[in-house]
């Protein structure tokens, strides 16, 4: 559980001589020695939390500590669910790519830029095409333009044996669009 490496401290656990108290109803008290602030949350059959450790004197509540851990736990659920993962999606093409194949590739890495994955085009050289490094550069310039509306070159990674290496991620305008458009992948569309 991820609220146990955070530590949360609760009554005598708390280490510091003077505290900033805050009630069970959410008034503040004010500094008081920690004596007293474990007092009164024993009075009211609750417990003494440091929900602010960093500033001086920390802050601390009195309140349940159960429920105070499961709604930090919920909170960070929460937050996950939020979050997208961000997948990296690779385009394969060669230096003799057809033009219904090459605007095939285009539209596929178009879709996964607004979809809000990251595209990988990897560029084959077979054999002697090699030597004729420019074809592969004419193919690579061509696609940045043609993408250059939803996405931006991320990096280019160069020539790694017998293949050239570019990353593309969403524009920022873009990426707010493809962030509103994600939805949840189904079966079908999930990498296996």
């Amino acid at each position: 559980m991820s609220t146990d490496s955070r530590k949360v401290r609760a009554n005598e656990q708390i280490r510091s001589p003077q505290i900033r108290l805050i009630n069970s109803k959410g008034e503040q008290i004010g500094i008081v020695p920690i004596k007293e602030g474990l007092r009164r949350a024993q009075e009211e059959g609750l417990d003494l939390v440091e929900v602010a450790a960093q500033v001086r004197p920390p802050v601390c509540r009195i309140l349940d500590l159960g429920k105070y851990l499961y709604s930090l736990e919920k909170k960070e659920k929460e937050a996950r669910k939020k979050q997208k993962v961000i997948d990296v999606k690779e385009v394969k093409m060669t230096c003799k790519i057809e033009e219904h194949d090459y605007q095939t590739k285009l539209r596929n890495a178009r879709k996964f830029i607004e979809r809000g994955d990251k595209v990988k085009l990897t560029l084959f050289f077979r054999g002697r095409e090699i030597t004729h490094f420019d074809l592969g550069e004419r193919i690579v310039s061509r696609f940045s333009q043609d993408i250059s509306d939803v996405a931006e070159l991320e990096r280019n990674e160069g020539l790694e044996g017998n293949a050239l290496h570019l990353y593309f991620i969403a524009r920022l305008g873009q990426k707010k669009v493809a962030a509103s458009a994600a939805k949840p992948r189904t079966e079908k569309e999930m990498p296996s």
